[in-house]
Order: C-alpha cells, then sequence, then structure tokens
C-alpha cells in the first residue's frame, strides 16, 4: 500500500450581480449557493488537525460578498462577514489565486492577463490579509505555457492543470503523469505544475463514497515508486452534491467528514489529506527522457509548434532534454512535499 497525499481544491465563483439578481427572481436557488459557501469553513471546523481544502474564489463573487448592500439582503441567510473571517483559517484553507473575473486566460487578449492577476491579487490582499498566495486556479481551466511569466510577475509558485491538457512524447507511465508534480519553464521563467486527476475529480462532482475513493486511489497509485499527490478539483457551490443541505447527501457530512474519520482511525488506506504547497518548489534535475506535451487548454488543439502550445519535455533523471527555448522540465519533487501537514 503507497502512502498518497490528497489535495482537495474547490472553485468558487459567481458572475457580477448574479446573486444578486437570484435574491429577487429566485432566493431559494441563492440561498443554496450561499449555504454551499457557508458550509465549508464550518464542516471542517472539528478536523484543523487532518482537515484541508485549497479554495478559488473569483473577483465578481468576493466583490459581491463584500458588498454592504448584499450583505444586508443576505444576512438572513448567511452573514457574509463572518463566511469571509472563516475563511482566514489557515490551519485548513488555503486561498488559490485566479483571475477576477473567471476568464479563460488563454482566449482572451495577452494584454488583459495582468490587469486580471493583479486585479484579483488587490482584493485578495485585502480580504485575506496575507501578502502572497502560492497556488494558482487557472479559470475553467484554461492554462498555456505563454502564461507562466504572467503567473511569475505575481509571484506564483505553482498552477493546477487538468490531466487530460498533458500527453506524453516520450515513454512516461500513466500514475507518472498525473500523481507527480512537475517543473513548466519557458525561456528562463518557471513553474511548478500539480496535475489534476480528470476522472477523480469528476467523480467528486458527480458524488462518491469515502470507500470507493480509498478503494480507487489504492488502485490508481499502487505500482508508484515515489509519494504520489492525487488532486480533486470541481466547483463547490454547484451541483446537488454540494448544495444539498441534508448531511446524509451532501459532500462533506456525506463523503469527506467520513474520510477524515478514517483517517484519525487509521483506516484511511494510506490516504491523507496535505497541502498541495510545497514547502520548496522541487529542484529542476537535467535529464533526456522521458518527455510530455501540453494540449492547448484554451482550444483542446494538440500541440503543433505554434504560440498556442510550445514544446513540454517532462524529465525525471540524467541527461539534457534536447528541445527549445519553451522546454518544460519536469522532474520528481522531494518527499517532503508531500509529507508536511501545512504550508
Amino acid at each position: 500500500m503507497v502512502d498518497a497525499a490528497f489535495a482537495l481544491v474547490l472553485n468558487l465563483h459567481q458572475p457580477a450581480g448574479n446573486l444578486e439578481d437570484l435574491l429577487q427572481t429566485r432566493e431559494w436557488e441563492a440561498s443554496e449557493i450561499l449555504w454551499a459557501m457557508d458550509r465549508i469553513p464550518r464542516s471542517l471546523w472539528a478536523y484543523e488537525d487532518i482537515g484541508r481544502v485549497h479554495l478559488s474564489l473569483s473577483g465578481t463573487l468576493l466583490e459581491t460578498l463584500t458588498s454592504p448592500g448584499f450583505q444586508h439582503r443576505a444576512y438572513g441567510i448567511v452573514d457574509c462577514g463572518s463566511l469571509l473571517w472563516y475563511l482566514q483559517n489557515t490551519n485548513i484553507i488555503r486561498i488559490l489565486g485566479t483571475g477576477y473575473y473567471h476568464p479563460v486566460l488563454p482566449l482572451i487578449p495577452r494584454a488583459d492577463w495582468d490587469e486580471q492577476l493583479e486585479r484579483w491579487q488587490g482584493i485578495g490582499r485585502h480580504l485575506f490579509a496575507r501578502t502572497s498566495f502560492p497556488g494558482f486556479w487557472p479559470p475553467e481551466m484554461g492554462f498555456c505555457m505563454e502564461l507562466i511569466p504572467a503567473l511569475k510577475r505575481q509571484h506564483y509558485r505553482y498552477v493546477l492543470v487538468d490531466s487530460e491538457h498533458v500527453e506524453a512524447v516520450t515513454p512516461m507511465r500513466w500514475d507518472e503523469l498525473r500523481y507527480r508534480p512537475h517543473i513548466a519553464r519557458l525561456g528562463r521563467e518557471e513553474i511548478t505544475v500539480v496535475v489534476r486527476d480528470r476522472d477523480l475529480s469528476n467523480a467528486q462532482e458527480a458524488g462518491m463514497e469515502a470507500g470507493w475513493f480509498m478503494h480507487e486511489v489504492a488502485q490508481r497509485t499502487k505500482y508508484c515508486d515515489f509519494p504520489p499527490l492525487v488532486t480533486t478539483c470541481t466547483d463547490g457551490d454547484n451541483g446537488g452534491w454540494f448544495r444539498n443541505a441534508s448531511p446524509e447527501a451532501n459532500f462533506w457530512h456525506a463523503f469527506y467528514q467520513d474520510l477524515l474519520h478514517r483517517v484519525r482511525d487509521y483506516r484511511s488506506e494510506g490516504i491523507r489529506p496535505r497541502s498541495a504547497r510545497p514547502s520548496t518548489p522541487p529542484a529542476a534535475t537535467p535529464s533526456a527522457s522521458p518527455s510530455a506535451t501540453p494540449m492547448c487548454t484554451g482550444c483542446s488543439s494538440k500541440p503543433t509548434g505554434g504560440s498556442c502550445a510550445p514544446r513540454l519535455a517532462a524529465t525525471s533523471s540524467g541527461g539534457t532534454p534536447g528541445c527549445n527555448a519553451a522546454t518544460t522540465t519536469w522532474t520528481r519533487p522531494p518527499a517532503s512535499w508531500t509529507r508536511q501537514d501545512r504550508a
């Protein structure tokens, strides 16, 4: 049995004015969305020793939650000020940076990238009382290599990328591609890539049991000769699984708290929630193989050498990759990455 680190990532986004409109026209739906958000910190209070969740909140959502007018209207449903305060609990919650208006970044003009990132940083620093955010959630998982310099200008250390947007060019095991963090390089800039398992993420979104999840992770990681990092990413405020207020029928009570109880009782088959943030970035090791190529997540096309998908090389040992200046080097992270309890 392989000990596996489990990083849970949830995305929270509401377009500007959407919650206000729902309060007027469909209050029941607005209530479900707000309760789904409020349920996140409340469900983890009793599990500060082992519970971990990474949250991405769009700038438009944060703008709504901080609006005095909206707070007044929503007060009988959720205390938005208290919710924002609860989200500052760094023992259980990691805040990820994102684009302010939730744009698919590869599909908008590059001239807008810095403004989207800087504007979110401004509201994020103000509301969460911190000067930096190590991780970045690309809206709609839209990522391309050209984003790396823009992310580094905002001091991001890692970015989440979907497993279906990376394909092997030279031999690489299936589990290595998904459960090992990588280093992506574009010219002189580099950033760590944490890979989202799409299959497990789809199951998380649809509804799953802790027992099934443990068995599935055990089967997927049983041949790993490195400490695997299993990452699931979904919306956290959409769908009946997250909005359902019945304890026996929502994500937090039916799945996550059950998993945490098993972790405490040493019945989780080696799975333990962890932060996806490394204590130090994995060091790049020169290598000749294996290699991989990302797909452009904006157009979902295979790389052709064009600007949307420069060549990527994933490396783990020996030699120097024979690639151009857009090469990305991936290496095995130190064991401390997946062994730490807190960032």
